[in-house]
């Protein structure tokens, strides 16, 4: 596992077996169980064995103490949303900015809202952890593939790509982040993908320019 702070948040090792991933991803299964169940501060170790059917030495086999623990399962949360973002850029290449911007909202609020409670506890855990440098590092990639995406649009130019990407950043992860911390009406969050896809594709097509347009 990665560390972000040097701050012990390091998995012990590896599961290098189909057998070893399975009690990890048991494990991990378990982490969010009982961070739904019993909230942040009465997780524990031992809860998470108990869960998980393992035994606490097991546990502390991958993961040295309940921070690590939480961490890797924070890790595994990003990880599939910016697969996510890679996946759905990656499959709009060289498309127009309607169809851009309608595969990247679709992908990034499914990875968030598909279990909403989970993503809420996992954004209350990114709070509690020290994981500002992971974090970071995940916010690059999406802007990679991002910025990979929109140098490829059929239908418009931008003269100021970083610009552009850190605003069609935050016009993704603002809203959904006000949504992780409230608790909004289930007939807001239905309308949460058309609503982003009016924010980011009006942001967009105003700040480009025609394809191919003089500057």
């Amino acid at each position: 596992m990665r560390t972000d702070n040097g701050q012990g948040l390091d998995a012990r090792k590896q599961p290098q077996q189909a057998r070893s991933q399975a009690t990890v991803d048991a494990i991990f299964d378990a982490t969010i169980q009982v961070l739904l169940a019993e909230g942040l501060q009465r997780l524990t170790t031992i809860r998470v064995a108990e869960r998980a059917g393992v035994s606490v030495g097991t546990l502390y086999q991958y993961f040295p103490q309940k921070q690590a623990l939480l961490f890797a399962v924070l890790q595994r949360h990003l990880e599939r949303v910016v697969k996510a973002i890679e996946d759905a850029t990656a499959s709009a290449h060289n498309a127009c900015l309607s169809t851009m911007v309608k595969a990247v909202v679709a992908a990034f609020v499914k990875a968030k809202t598909e279990n909403l409670d989970e993503s809420r506890a996992l954004y209350a855990v990114a709070l509690e952890l020290d994981s500002r440098g992971y974090v970071r590092e995940v916010e690059a990639r999406n802007r990679a593939a991002l910025e990979a995406m929109l140098k490829t649009a059929s239908d418009a130019h931008f003269d100021d790509m970083s610009t552009t990407i850190f605003m069609f950043t935050g016009a993704l992860v603002g809203p959904m982040r006000l949504l992780l911390e409230s608790k909004l009406p289930q007939s807001m969050i239905r309308k949460l993908r058309g609503q982003l896809e009016s924010l980011c594709l009006g942001y967009l097509e105003r700040e480009a320019r025609p394809k191919g347009s003089a500057n």
